[in-house]
């Protein structure tokens, strides 16, 4: 009894200091721009700009979480990873030799938000599990009602594409392959960089 107790009391503490982490990332997102509630980004790639407008009103801690990264500079200089034409353009893991970039703890699901995986937005990647998001987020380059709340949790999004969409359609028909190193798939064969992630200015 006492293994079986000193155990989920080691789960408890696990659990404990993974809610507190989060809550100290939400805290730096939340210090960042804090009466702004649409934040807008640039994305600068190596084929052109992106302009995106979260929305802090639905997906509160997704953008606060995103922000943080975002003022870390952790996305500057990494890759979209993953491209399937007409389905998803992934990226915020990876740098150009495929190295992953340091990771804050899991985010809450916020799928149930009410926004939809539509064209032209942007959401979290995350594993099987549902409360896994980190920093990894992807563009939907379709409809993709598939990948919102039903029976199961979806995948929160948590903005919109204001500018720019021209570089995503081309990035979306970049030529990819299963990568001969890695074994994954989708992956282009040549890599597409996102060369920096800024916060724009309130206006």
């Amino acid at each position: 009894m006492k293994k079986i107790s000193y155990f989920f009391g080691l789960i408890t503490l696990g659990l404990f200091m993974g809610v507190t982490l989060a809550q100290e990332v939400n805290k730096v997102g939340e210090n960042i721009q804090p009466d702004n509630l649409f934040p807008k980004i640039k994305f600068e790639t190596a084929g052109g700009t992106i302009i995106v407008e979260l929305d802090r009103i639905k997906a509160p801690i997704t953008v606060n979480n995103f922000l943080a990264y975002a003022s870390k500079g952790t996305y500057d200089n990494t890759i979209f990873h993953r491209v399937v034409k007409d389905f998803v353009v992934q990226g915020g893991g990876y740098d150009l030799f495929y190295a992953e970039r340091e990771q804050l703890p899991p985010i809450y699901n916020e799928s149930g938000n009410g926004l939809k995986n539509q064209l032209y937005t942007i959401a979290m990647a995350r594993e099987k599990e549902p409360h896994s998001a980190t920093s990894q987020f992807y563009f939907n380059m379709g409809d993709n009602p598939g990948l919102d709340p039903g029976k199961d949790w979806g995948y929160t999004v948590f903005g919109v594409v204001m500018e720019g969409t021209e570089v995503l359609d081309a990035i979306s028909n970049t030529q990819t392959h299963v990568h001969p190193e890695l074994g994954w798939e989708d992956v282009p064969v040549k890599e597409v960089l996102l060369k920096k992630v800024t916060i724009m200015p309130e206006e």
